[in-house]
């Protein structure tokens, strides 16, 4: 019997699903972070999952792992000390930016602080024009003086190397890296052609910075896991989850480290998107809140939006351009810094602030009894009764409700004069505008009504917040699936193998031919096809998909145009005009014709299989005995807003619940993980995998 075991690290909490590979039976446990030593929290969660599920570790097939850790670093400035070399003349290329303002009108705009500081950049004369052409010899021998006296001065560890033009003509760049692993071989190293081959020299030093800034504390990190999974006895495959919504092998992970700056988030819109197929919702808002943070991600015809760029570390309200921008490859999300953990504040205006600052697993809520003083998302819920102080993780941790009401007097209800009842509820009625507002924004700009798509939520606080958020958005429905609070985890099991390789030139398309085209991408494919396969997958398992950025000759930006799957090469190539020119009008209700337009990158993917979650999908082990006769747990007072007061409302077992179960609001149906939260004229059907499908009042 062979297990698949799913692990994402949270800011709060790591998450943990063991997958049956034969029956699809799924077991979760879910555990604090263990800050100071991440991987320490997941030995001793594996421990206790195998105990409760009574498998052994030489069961376990292959382990995927999420983690935040990389995005954990970015924001926190906790990366290594990093140097960097640049053409000459190019030195303040992090500094300028793109030299535009995401809000026009605040005198007091901010802009993100680059991870390398301007006294650890340095100028190299070397120059290679656009065409080629080198105006300026590369000298081993500065590069070597250079380098030795970042590390003599400055104990860098990590340097990252982006010249002019290097994503076309990286000859430079490569020589750096020969002289590194030969002289100095315990210096991590990230150069921009590997990285992110892209034009567009901010966005590309900008992730090649960040993936250099990140190198030493993951490969550590990895090191521990690898350490701690092999004296357990461990020797299946463990995989890493990459932003894309693929997975792959450690020694990709330490090369790419920036590729995971989403590894734990995207497994749950890979569960969403998994679940819109069982479910049969083509368009679905995925709705993932956790400890920390809040995402969303929206889903069209079972497929998440992705991108190739990305913000990280915001220094406004998510607000873009306000964000470190990489260009790479990920499943296109919104993040907010809302969760459980989300520390509530009198702002400078006198109104209620929630977020983005985190109590996280250290000390943690207040009510968690571990020294924390400031109120927190979750010290509101649970004093306006949605949590259960016994039943919090099963009963396996007891919050404490003295000290949440005591945090919220004194950070909230005491500054602006107000009742127990309405500071709590309005840090709860706060964080459900901000989400709100987030997605409502985030649809807007890609063009996705949300209104005529379902809700899928999920996380450790996503299903305490769904529905109202839902009610606020006008979507219709909510589905919160079986084994919410831990579905990331579960997500990761529902992951390829995958790698994806980009490549920047322009080619007028009048300019070139089919071979040359089709030459071109198979090349590529050949690249990509080689990490896949040697992560195990067999040639005849994999599926390549190719994708062109082109614009119109003149024009600054282009768009992604997706190579049909129904036509080979050849037949796209004799195609990609007529599907530019449609593209672009669906994108902007126009186009220019017979315009000359032009390829700029070039993009292939290669993945493995979607691994089988059994015969008939995965099935939670803990609803095999589900009998709504014996579904009512009691009843709790909880707040009602509209009449400031408190109501008896009855709390269900939702492992209890049998299928075609039919309920209505307000009530709370609890699981081990998670609470869901039913509010007045809402109604909820248990659907044959055991969803909650909830039925909005708008």
């Amino acid at each position: 019997m062979s297990y698949f075991l799913g692990v994402d690290i949270g800011g709060t909490f790591t998450d943990f699903s063991l997958l049956n590979c034969e029956n699809g039976n799924v077991s979760t446990y879910k555990r604090l972070t263990t800050t100071s030593e991440p991987s320490l929290g997941v030995i001793y969660g594996i421990n206790d999952l195998l105990i409760q599920s009574n498998c052994k570790i030489d069961q376990i097939e292959r382990l995927v792992h999420g983690t935040t850790l990389v995005t954990n670093a970015t924001i926190e400035r906790k990366g290594a000390v990093t140097g960097m070399l640049v053409t000459k003349g190019f030195r303040d290329v992090l500094e300028i930016a793109k030299e535009q303002r995401y809000e026009m009108s605040d005198l007091r705009v901010e802009f993100p602080v680059p991870v390398v500081p301007r006294r650890l950049i340095r100028e190299v004369n070397e120059r290679i024009h656009f065409d080629g052409q080198i105006e300026n010899e590369l000298s081993i021998s500065e590069v070597h003086h250079l380098i030795d006296e970042l590390i003599r001065n400055f104990k860098v560890e990590a340097i990252s190397v982006c010249f002019l033009h290097s994503y076309a003509y990286p000859k430079h760049e490569r020589m750096i890296q020969k002289l590194v692993k030969s002289k100095f071989p315990n210096l991590f190293l990230s150069i921009s052609s590997e990285v992110s081959p892209f034009i567009r020299e901010y966005e590309r030093w900008t992730t090649t910075t960040i993936n250099a800034y990140v190198q030493p504390m993951i490969d550590q990190y990895l090191l521990s896991i690898e350490s701690e999974l092999s004296k357990l006895g461990f020797t299946g495959d463990l995989l890493i989850m990459t932003s894309n919504g693929g997975i792959c092998r450690p020694d990709i992970a330490r090369r790419f480290p920036v590729k995971l700056i989403e590894s734990g988030p995207v497994a749950g819109a890979l569960i969403s998107a998994y679940n819109s197929i069982k479910l049969n919702q083509k368009n679905v808002l995925s709705f993932d809140m956790g400890g920390t943070t809040a995402k969303g991600t929206i889903i069209k015809d079972h497929i998440p939006m992705r991108s190739d760029e990305f913000e990280v570390a915001h220094v406004f309200r998510s607000r873009k351009g306000s964000g470190l921008p990489l260009k790479i490859p990920v499943v296109d999300m919104i993040e907010i810094g809302s969760g459980g953990g989300s520390i509530a504040q009198v702002d400078e205006r006198g109104l209620i602030s929630v977020g983005p600052q985190s109590s996280g697993s250290t000390p943690g809520p207040a009510c968690y009894d571990q020294g924390g003083q400031k109120a927190t998302l979750t010290d509101a819920n649970l004093f306006l009764g949605y949590l259960d102080k016994d039943f919090f993780l099963g009963g396996k941790m007891k919050l404490n409700i003295e000290k949440a009401a005591k945090a919220i007097n004194s950070c909230i209800a005491k500054p602006l004069g107000l009742s127990l009842n309405r500071a709590a509820w309005g840090i709860h009625e706060t964080i459900n505008e901000n989400v709100a507002r987030a997605f409502r924004m985030h649809s807007a700009q890609r063009g996705f009504d949300h209104r005529t798509s379902c809700m899928i939520a999920f996380g450790g606080s996503g299903p305490v917040h769904a529905i109202r958020t839902a009610g606020k958005l006008r979507i219709p429905k909510v589905i919160i699936p079986a084994g919410a609070g831990v579905m990331s985890a579960i997500g990761l099991l529902t992951a390829p193998i995958s790698h994806q390789t980009v490549q920047t030139e322009y080619v007028l398309l009048e300019d070139i031919n089919v071979e040359k085209f089709t030459e071109k991408l198979n090349s590529m494919a050949k690249d990509v096809t080689n990490f896949v396969t040697m992560a195990g997958v067999s040639l005849s398992e994999i599926k390549l998909s190719y994708c062109i950025d082109m614009r119109y000759l003149g024009q600054g930006y282009e768009i992604e145009i997706i190579l049909p799957e129904k036509f080979d090469l050849a037949k796209s190539f004799k195609n990609l005009k007529s599907i530019f020119s449609e593209k672009y009008y669906q994108v902007f209700s126009t186009n220019f014709g017979d315009w000359p337009c032009e390829i700029v990158n070039w993009k292939v993917e290669a993945r493995g299989p979607i691994p089988s979650l059994g015969k008939s999908g995965y099935f939670l082990q803990t609803y095999t005995n589900s009998d709504s006769k014996k579904a009512l747990k009691g009843h709790r007072k909880v707040y009602n807003p509209e009449k400031d007061t408190y109501i008896n409302c009855p709390v269900y077992d939702r492992y209890a619940l049998s299928v075609g179960t039919m309920l209505e609001g307000p009530s709370l149906i609890e699981e081990n993980e998670s609470t869901c939260v039913i509010g007045f004229h809402d109604k909820v059907l248990v659907d044959k995998s055991y969803n909650l499908v909830v039925e909005v009042f708008i």
